[in-house]
């Protein structure tokens, strides 16, 4: 058996409403250094646009965290933090969805898909814009909302106004009472600014595997909250294209809730995979030239993963160097065909056995540490 220290890279993403990405790496650390103390383990905690991904840049590019008070998805003030990196070349300013309008935000209880604002993201915008920046990066993901992104940019100055001249209420259903629409002074606003919106899903804003279809169960909706939603984003579709701008009808729109298509239709928002623009910031390819194994993960890994999740894109990375990649989760899915196709070598659920969500998520840590405490064990052996 070689005695050789293996070289192991852990580039997990957060498991969501659980364990932020760097209490995952942490976790599989303790694990393993029970077993193998000399090992040289490289901690490279990963985003995919959603929870985390400000940490990960400013970490990557030596930027800084400001604090500001925002609304949380159902009005009530919160404490959120934005990002800033000044490379000499500029500044950027880094916002994600989840820090202001995710689900972590609002209890399961409270949580109410029709009227929950991305209002807060907005606010966390401008508190950004004052540090005036030539970038900005919105990283889209883990929203609790499906408004389209409308409280978002009723905070940066667009009008959306009803039948009555008033502004629309807060939340996606108040969509279908949209009547007008003006963006002259938000694209005044940002206007010269670099707007890049980074996100992990190709859903389009509309349709079967639209935002409100496929996403706004997770954050509270029931069958006939869903046939609101998107007969009011269809309708926000409509009467923005009335008005020049192009919301619906292209990969990526569907984002954070809709967030992704107003963004790109109304401001003029670059979208992006969020899982690559981290990868590349931390800059993970070098790491791979001569590791032995890659370890990633998330809470739940299924099909979605494959698609612009951040296990995907560390296998397709990992893949091309020829490193094995190994995958710890709270949940794996019964196929993960595509996964293997990418590159994944194995996956393993966390879990000892059948948990409630509130005992899986108090022992998540201690689960992770076991699992790796154990393929250290195994990798160990077998060599």
């Amino acid at each position: 058996m070689s005695s050789r220290p293996l070289r192991v890279i852990i580039a997990p993403d957060s498991f969501k409403e659980c364990l932020d990405a760097s209490q995952v790496v942490r976790a599989i650390v303790d694990g393993w250094r029970r077993v193998a103390p000399d090992d040289v383990l490289v901690e490279m905690p990963l985003a995919d646009g959603g929870e985390g991904t400000t940490v990960a840049l400013i970490n990557a590019r030596g930027g800084s965290l400001h604090a500001c008070t925002v609304s949380d998805p159902m009005g009530s003030a919160i404490v959120a933090h934005f990002g800033l990196i000044d490379d000499g070349a500029g500044r950027t300013a880094i916002v994600e969805v989840a820090e202001a309008s995710g689900l972590q935000r609002v209890p399961p209880q409270e949580r109410n898909a029709l009227t929950a604002s991305s209002r807060g993201t907005g606010e966390l915008i401008l508190a950004a814009l004052q540090q005036r920046p030539r970038k900005l990066i919105i990283g889209l993901g883990g929203s609790a909302t499906t408004d389209a992104g409308v409280g978002l940019l009723q905070a940066l100055g667009v009008r959306f106004i009803d039948a009555q001249n008033k502004e629309l209420s807060p939340g996606g259903a108040a969509l279908k009472n949209l009547v007008h629409i003006d963006a002259t002074a938000a694209r005044k606003l940002v206007e010269g600014i670099e707007i890049t919106a980074a996100t992990d899903v190709s859903n389009e804003l509309l349709g079967p595997r639209g935002t409100a279809a496929v996403f706004a169960p997770q954050k509270g909706a029931s069958a006939d909250d869903v046939a609101q939603l998107e007969a009011a984003l269809q309708h926000y579709a409509a009467c923005a294209r009335s008005h020049g701008f192009v919301v619906d009808g292209f990969p990526g729109s569907g984002a954070a809730g809709g967030i992704g298509a107003s963004l790109c239709g109304l401001l003029g928002a670059t979208l992006v995979s969020g899982v690559e623009t981290v990868i590349n910031a931390v800059d993970l390819e070098t790491q791979l030239c001569d590791a032995d194994l890659v370890i990633t993960g998330e809470g739940s890994l299924d099909r979605q993963s494959a698609a612009g999740k951040v296990p995907a894109g560390v296998c397709r990375l990992a893949q091309r160097h020829g490193v094995p990649v190994i995958a710890l989760a709270g949940v794996v899915s019964a196929s993960l065909q595509d996964l293997h196709d990418t590159g994944l070598t194995a996956a393993f659920a966390i879990a000892p056995g059948p948990l409630s969500r509130e005992e899986a998520f108090a022992s998540a840590a201690d689960h992770l540490a076991d699992r790796a405490e154990q393929l250290a064990r195994l990798l160990h052996h077998l060599r």
